[in-house]
């Protein structure tokens, strides 16, 4: 895994620093600025940028031009659904709280290390239902074939209730199950269908046929 880098900036006021949590999720990640930042960034790296940069978008556009292979996550002290997609738009993998428990920045880095991306349920949803609409409206629906038979009973009925929009939290309401069993579930998914997120779920479970559970 690459190193973490959070964007700062002591020239800001107030400077744009990292928050204590960010440090403590990654006690060896390191804070830079933007010209250090473009002069050490590597392939596998990822970058936390914060929304308080006036320029964050083009920075965000910026570094993935520049670098390809880096992710990017952007960080909100207030997320809400249309920052999260513009954010995407311009090349981000990771949308989430600036202020968010270490633990879930962990999981933010490693779902977008493996290729992922990381986003709000709601901003989820959102993009779960476009999605579905553009398959909907499409005249030449995909036919790749998908073995569903490859997935456990409970993995299915997961994958199912994610593929309609759900959240962890809403799957485990449903199932009776707790989100961490849900997570466990998820990950399995992923890894038997061969995709790394949510969208690309949704994606895969619209072409395929739904065996029976």
């Amino acid at each position: 895994m690459g190193k973490q880098y959070f964007l700062s900036s002591t020239v800001a006021k107030p400077p744009i620093m990292p928050p204590e949590r960010w440090l403590l999720a990654f006690p060896q990640g390191e804070w830079t600025r933007w010209a250090t930042l473009q002069s050490v960034l590597q392939p596998d790296d990822t970058v936390w940028v914060p929304v308080q940069h006036e320029d964050w978008l083009s920075k965000v556009a910026a570094l993935v031009a520049a670098q390809p292979a880096c992710r990017v996550v952007v960080v909100s002290t207030v997320p809400y659904d249309a920052e999260g997609l513009r954010a995407v738009n311009v090349g981000a993998r990771g949308y989430c709280h600036q202020l968010a428990v270490p633990e879930m920045l962990q999981e933010v880095a490693q779902a977008v290390q493996h290729g992922g991306m990381w986003l709000g349920p709601d901003l989820v949803q959102r993009l779960v239902a476009a999605t579905r609409q553009l398959l909907a409206d499409s005249a030449t629906p995909s036919t790749h074939k998908v073995d569903l038979t490859v997935l456990s009973d409970r993995e299915l009925q997961v994958a199912k209730a994610v593929a309609a929009g759900k959240s962890n939290k809403e799957v485990a309401d449903q199932l009776f199950i707790s989100e961490r069993t849900v997570k466990a579930h998820l990950g399995a998914v992923f890894e038997k269908l061969g995709v790394r997120d949510r969208v690309q779920l949704v994606l895969l479970m619209s072409s395929a046929p739904s065996p029976a559970v």
